[in-house]
């Protein structure tokens, strides 16, 4: 353990369990019918606990893979070469500890997962700023920063307004919400009164990478995430990265598990409506029905208020949840993913994952060929590279292959030596579908428990009342509402941990 881990632990810096688990028999002690629809991370992790406390649990994925915006697909490179695609590079932080739990009935030892060295921030503007080296455990990591990175100064310090960055350190789950979440995240920056490089390198990176952009984000979110991410964990911003696709390392082995367990995984089967049935629910698909006793939607934004319109009846057993779907399932900004398989390389001193700051479209940079596998092969047979780019929050209405044109060109400007390299081939797609955090949106958030019994939500954009985020939100949710269930059934329930629930300077 590192200093600044000892320490963080002396003022609390540590996991706290939010919910010990436990509590009734390893198995459920009747049979109980749940059907989960969603096959992604919130969805997956939900039936792999329900399974093995002996839920017979069934889920539906309307995709052909798993994974939602962590899925992989099969793909064929002109030359025949087989590859795998998938939507886009995602961090596996260490302080994602339901999430990892969840891959740990797959890989005990987490072995798939590998470090990524450094997080450098890239700029056409101002030098990098790399995060990666930093002491884990605040206040360590945060006096760090402070110190050494070059985008704050002494005298910057000086006028910057100290009282607005009060907030940042006093993160309340209640307090927070309730004085900043009709704020914006771009009135919090500018309240700071930073300087213009400061304000780019160290948090505009930052509030793109939840999918939004700072000027339609929740102040009171983007408090929350940098508590989760920054001030509030002993892990740091260190985090790991699997060796092969995600359809490889993680949906394949977690699909297993599930079978072993007596579950069932049905791919391209997509839920149409869902229907109250006695004491219990219906869900109707293109070819059939399912019934259960409880009923898991783990679906993104869009497509869970698209299920409620379609379905009279839940929205009369759930009148709340119903009436808060036209908000919540409007997404937040596209986001665009390309990648490029290319003749050549880029210089090697390059970093496997880069953020980007004030690039008009690009957010982030991944080397494939130095992360997993099969990318990893491709580029040693031919001497070439796997380039992925990646917009976290750009223009709407603009089509993938203008996208993809635009963010190559981003990158020519930050790393020259791309202009001599020849794209053999691309895939870029775009999509909506992550959750918004506008301003005044955290009333209104859906909870994992809705007024209908039998019926939970799960996914990433859903409210918890503990830090979490992104893929972790996910798993934590997906787990939730499978407490609910078991807890309902007599089964024991899967414990629940995050990180320090209060901000450092927070009161009581």
């Amino acid at each position: 353990m590192k200093l600044s881990q000892v320490f963080g632990r002396l003022i609390g810096v540590r996991p706290h369990q939010v919910d010990p688990g436990g509590g009734g028999a390893t198995r459920v002690p009747h049979p109980v019918q749940a059907v989960v629809i969603g096959g992604g991370i919130a969805g997956m992790s939900a039936a792999v606990v329900l399974a093995e406390r002996g839920v017979e649990v069934t889920v539906l994925e309307a995709a052909p893979t798993l994974g939602g915006r962590l899925g992989a697909w099969p793909d064929t490179l002109a030359d025949g070469t087989p590859q795998v695609d998938e939507h886009g590079f995602h961090a596996f932080f260490r302080q994602y500890y339901n999430w990892r739990n969840i891959l740990r009935r797959v890989d005990p030892t987490l072995r798939f997962l590998r470090p990524v060295p450094g997080y450098p921030v890239l700029s056409a503007q101002w030098p990098t700023e790399e995060f990666g080296r930093l002491p884990p455990a605040p206040p360590a990591n945060l006096l760090t920063l402070l110190a050494r990175s070059p985008s704050l100064r002494l005298r910057d310090l000086r006028t910057m307004d100290r009282d607005a960055a009060l907030p940042l350190l006093t993160y309340h789950p209640e307090r927070t919400y309730a004085e900043f979440d009709h704020r914006t995240a771009d009135e919090l920056l500018t309240s700071l009164r930073l300087p213009d490089r400061a304000r780019a390198m160290l948090f505009e990176v930052f509030s793109h990478s939840f999918f939004n952009h700072e000027a339609q984000m929740s102040a009171a979110e983007m408090i929350a995430q940098f508590h989760f991410y920054l001030l509030g964990n002993p892990e740091g911003l260190a985090f790991d990265c699997p060796d092969e696709d995600y359809a490889t390392a993680i949906w394949q082995p977690l699909t297993r598990h599930l079978e072993r367990h007596g579950g069932r995984v049905h791919t391209g089967v997509a839920a149409t409506a869902l229907d109250r049935e006695g004491t219990g629910w219906r869900v109707r698909t293109s070819d059939g029905s399912y019934p259960a006793r409880h009923v898991v939607l783990a679906l993104d934004p869009p497509a869970l208020a698209d299920l409620v319109a379609a379905s009279p009846t839940l929205a009369e057993a759930a009148p709340a949840m119903a009436a808060a779907m036209p908000a919540y399932g409007r997404p937040g900004p596209p986001y665009a993913v390309a990648r490029h398989w290319c003749d050549g390389d880029v210089d090697p001193g390059r970093a496997t994952f880069n953020g980007v700051s004030r690039q008009s479209t690009l957010d982030s940079v991944t080397l494939y060929h130095r992360l997993e596998e099969e990318p990893r092969r491709w580029a040693a047979q031919t001497g070439g590279s796997v380039i992925e780019l990646h917009a976290y929050a750009c223009d709407p209405d603009v089509p993938a292959d203008e996208l993809a044109d635009r963010m190559w060109a981003d990158l020519g400007a930050l790393w020259p030596e791309t202009h001599r390299l020849r794209v053999r081939e691309r895939r870029a797609r775009v999509e909506a579908k992550a959750p918004a955090f506008t301003p005044g949106s955290h009333p209104g958030r859906p909870g994992v428990r809705t007024e209908a019994a039998g019926l939970y939500l799960a996914g990433d954009g859903i409210r918890t009342d503990f830090p979490s985020a992104l893929m972790e939100r996910s798993a934590a949710t997906g787990i939730l509402a499978a407490n609910h269930i078991l807890r309902a059934e007599g089964g024991a329930a899967e414990p629940i941990h995050s990180v320090r629930p209060r901000g450092l300077l927070a009161r009581p």
